[in-house]
């Protein structure tokens, strides 16, 4: 016999429950929910007080669930993803239209904030939310409409849309006054950004020296940042010399933030890729909308 209706526990703790438990993180739940860490501890906690029992062990940066837990997230998790997709189909046409966009911290910071103004000065009734995150995400599973992810095509799933490609150059802000790096003493007076993320060697400096045939490189000195648009950020602040991924530094060399640096020969090639992920196979109107905008924007990338 099922629960008398009076008796479930409040849907706010139910859903800081399944926050947690899709992400296993309480700091990325309390992103996700636009709450405080504490407001989001204290909903499971209080979830937990309802029922009787624990749904989650907490460990040191770590979190699991009791087998109680596991069995309540499955079956809520579930419901809750319907719940989303029943309410954002039936929401009626006086509210604004909400799209949910992940992708990269990268693209996002780069490349979709410097063009995301115009789109929604051209469609005012649709409103974007974007989620910068590097891991790859259950897009209908958690509420997401649409992905642009970075990687090989074939560890993209089925139907995702190629958008552009990538190659990288050196560059560099006007003010230190650099045309090329013609020789490994060209780079011995200059201080270096590199990008210390996820490996790929063709957004290193050091796979970079190698596609000039350039032995021994010492700089001046080095920066490292392990997130990629505060690496252009630095160079765009005079701070060095980057490795600029052409599409996500396009605008910047277009207005003069940035400089291209000729070399003697192109630098390391990759057959990695930016492509288009939607979450159902009728989507939306409104993803439409945003799917032809980022479509649009993507062919003047590869012109």
């Amino acid at each position: 016999m099922s629960l008398p209706l009076v008796r479930l526990p409040s849907l706010d703790l139910v859903r800081g429950f399944v926050a947690v438990g899709r992400r296993m993180s309480v700091t990325l739940a309390a992103r996700d929910l636009c709450l405080t860490q504490s407001a989001v501890s204290r909903q499971v906690q209080a979830l937990e007080d309802a029922l009787g029992v624990k749904l989650l062990v907490r460990g040191y940066r770590s979190i699991a669930f009791t087998p109680e837990g596991e069995r309540l997230f499955r079956a809520a998790d579930g419901a809750l993803a319907q719940l989303q997709d029943v309410i954002h189909a039936v929401k009626g046409p006086s509210g604004r239209r909400l799209v949910t966009l992940t992708s990269t911290s990268g693209l996002t910071g780069l490349w979709l904030i410097e063009r995301l103004g115009a789109f929604l000065r051209a469609h005012p009734d649709i409103e974007v939310r974007v989620s910068a995150n590097d891991r790859a995400v259950d897009l209908a599973g958690e509420g997401i409409d649409l992905a642009i992810r970075y990687g090989a095509r074939e560890a993209m799933p089925r139907g995702a849309e190629y958008l552009f490609g990538e190659s990288v150059l050196p560059v560099a802000h006007p003010s230190l006054h650099v045309k090329a790096l013609a020789s490994p003493a060209d780079v011995a007076r200059h201080t270096l950004l590199q990008f210390d993320g996820p490996y790929r060697p063709w957004l290193q400096w050091g796979e970079w020296f190698a596609s000039q045939g350039w032995d021994e490189v010492r700089p001046k000195a080095v920066l490292r940042f392990n997130q990629y648009d505060q690496l252009v950020h630095a160079a765009v602040a005079g701070q060095g010399i980057a490795l600029g991924r052409r599409p996500l530094v396009a605008a910047m060399l277009a207005d003069g933030r940035l400089r291209a640096i000729s070399a003697p020969l192109p630098g390391p090639a990759t057959d990695y890729a930016y492509w288009l992920l939607h979450a159902h196979p009728e989507p939306a109107p409104e993803v439409v909308h945003v799917m032809r905008w980022i479509r649009d924007e993507a062919a003047l990338v590869r012109e």
